[in-house]
């Protein structure tokens, strides 16, 4: 990927259009707010858990040997053996480009995602559907796979690519895969589907929200340097 010839001693910028950014961030912010609200209130839950078991049983009763081997290797993409490596690997090309304010919103969004599946899983304790087709560890709510992967695949575009069509087209295709991970989990029975959803929208959330506030540190830095 080729970078644009960008003056200053950072390039190119994080964000391109911070009024627009933010709008994303909010929206972004209050889906993932709503949604985790609904599964902590009771009243909601019962009738979130009645979608989920009608989803369940839709899931099961249209399941296929190519489709299971799909979702099993979502569910391998999604563990720490593969998702670690590929984080090392965006950082590294990071730091070896000097995108040191990419590199910093990357490595935010990743640590800031991977602390708030351990607290909110602990927090919400929710049990997860029986008879998963893969090994499941821990409470069900959110989705760790979808949470991880939404998060990484998110903040890796924002930091490699730069603002514009290219990046709508790139972040078009995360969100894409952040869906199919979110459903795999679901068709194995692995998670709930308002888990897999949960975990999409706080790994979106945390990776726009950690871009929006590195850019505008970004902004605020380079503007200080930039001669009067």
């Amino acid at each position: 990927m080729s970078w644009p010839a960008v003056p200053g001693p950072e390039r190119p910028a994080l964000l391109a259009a911070p009024g627009r950014d933010a709008a994303v961030a909010t929206v972004a912010v209050l889906l993932t707010a709503g949604v985790f609200a609904a599964v902590g209130d009771h009243g909601t839950l019962t009738s979130i858990q009645r979608l989920d078991d009608g989803w369940l049983r839709l899931m099961v009763a249209g399941r296929t040997p190519p489709l299971t081997v799909i979702a099993k290797v979502f569910n391998i993409l999604g563990l720490v053996y593969v998702t670690l490596p590929a984080r090392i690997a965006v950082a590294g090309l990071l730091a070896l480009r000097r995108r040191w304010w990419q590199l910093a919103a990357f490595t935010a969004a990743v640590v800031v995602s991977e602390v708030m599946i351990g607290l909110l899983k602990g927090i919400y304790g929710r049990a997860g559907p029986p008879d998963s087709l893969v090994v499941t560890t821990g409470t069900s709510f959110p989705s760790g796979h979808a949470v991880a992967a939404s998060a990484t695949v998110v903040a890796a575009v924002i930091a490699l690519a730069p603002p514009g069509r290219r990046r709508a087209w790139w972040a078009l295709a995360a969100m894409a895969f952040s869906i199919l991970m979110g459903l795999s989990r679901a068709y194995l029975g692995a998670h709930w589907l308002s888990d897999a959803v949960a975990g999409i929208l706080l790994g979106t959330s945390c990776a726009v929200v950690t871009a929006l506030v590195v850019g505008q540190i970004q902004r605020h830095a380079e503007g200080r340097q930039r001669p009067a």
